[in-house]
């Protein structure tokens, strides 16, 4: 079941962030694998040069982190956004969501959408809840990509604050294969591209034309993030949001738009406030591409399609 409700810009006051105890306590008697300063993966990166974690499989241990974070009582919210013929993903993005995403703990998903009368009607866990919101048609995929920052930012400030801890906003053209939770939780979290993860950074698609505020100069750059999963606390979240839109609106006025659109400015957002977490590509993978050896799970993938028959412009 779901609730129906009309998007709408509500200028009320609303109650601060929930203030919380984040520490995580386990409890005497609870047996977990020891973990080991000497082993580990190493194939890959575990830690950034500015020493926020990466997650890969086989770096964290599900069951002790799963354990100490049910005694935080969290929600997370997570937003997904499916205009024109992105609804046709909406059912397995739900369905294998209900499977594999934050499983045992609260999500409320934020659906956006201008056919919520296709919204297939998806059987909840307990605790996991879908709320409808219905959103103008537009003429261009690219104004539905940039769009959503404006929209994120409205919810985060006008809705979530005391209502969720973290948020997650995530593409429709996706399906879950694999767990997707609390480990992927931070104060501001970062999903790496998979086409990028073993790329040398002159070869980041990042914005090169100094004219858009989206501009990265040659020689500087971490890695390149997917626009399609990033997330972390709502305080980070709704800057990072709030930064976006600006950016891109004074683009917009300035009659230039960045190479790929929000991901642009959230890679350039990125690289100067640095993510506390980052998420390994086996949290957005792509079917059709490769497989890699660092690759020992997917999580969460990008489905295969046609994108000039389900965009509405080119």
């Amino acid at each position: 079941m779901y609730r129906m409700l009309i998007y709408m810009n509500n200028n009320q006051s609303r109650p601060k962030w929930k203030l919380k105890d984040y520490g995580l306590r386990s409890t005497p008697g609870f047996v977990y694998q020891q973990p080991s300063a000497l082993r580990g993966r190493t194939d890959v990166a575990s830690v950034t040069s500015w020493l926020a974690p990466i997650v890969w499989e086989g770096t964290f241990d599900p069951t002790l982190i799963d354990f100490m974070y049910k005694k935080q009582n969290l929600t997370i919210a997570t937003t997904v956004f499916a205009l024109g013929k992105y609804t046709r993903f909406l059912k397995d993005f739900l369905e294998s969501a209900e499977q594999h995403y934050f499983v045992g703990f609260r999500v409320q998903y934020y659906l956006f959408t201008d056919h919520p009368e296709v919204v297939p009607v998806v059987k909840m866990r307990e605790n996991h809840h879908l709320t409808v919101r219905k959103v103008p048609s537009m003429n261009r995929w690219q104004d539905i990509s940039m769009g959503r920052m404006d929209i994120l930012e409205k919810l985060i400030e006008n809705e979530l604050a005391g209502e969720a801890d973290y948020i997650f906003c995530l593409d429709v053209d996706t399906q879950f294969y694999g767990r997707w939770s609390v480990e992927s939780l931070g104060r501001l979290v970062g999903v790496i591209h998979p086409w990028f993860f073993e790329a040398p950074r002159h070869l980041f698609t990042y914005e090169r034309r100094p004219e858009s505020l989206a501009y990265i100069p040659e020689g500087e750059g971490d890695y390149y993030f997917t626009g399609a999963a990033f997330g972390g606390s709502l305080e980070d979240v709704l800057h990072l949001t709030k930064t976006c839109r600006e950016q891109l609106n004074i683009d917009t006025a300035n009659s230039i738009e960045a190479v790929w659109h929000e991901e642009s400015h959230l890679n350039k957002y990125f690289l100067y406030n640095k993510p506390s977490k980052l998420l390994s590509p086996e949290y957005l993978w792509r079917n059709i591409n490769a497989g890699s050896s660092q690759i020992k799970t997917i999580r969460f993938s990008h489905v295969a399609k046609n994108n000039a028959e389900v965009r509405p412009n080119p």
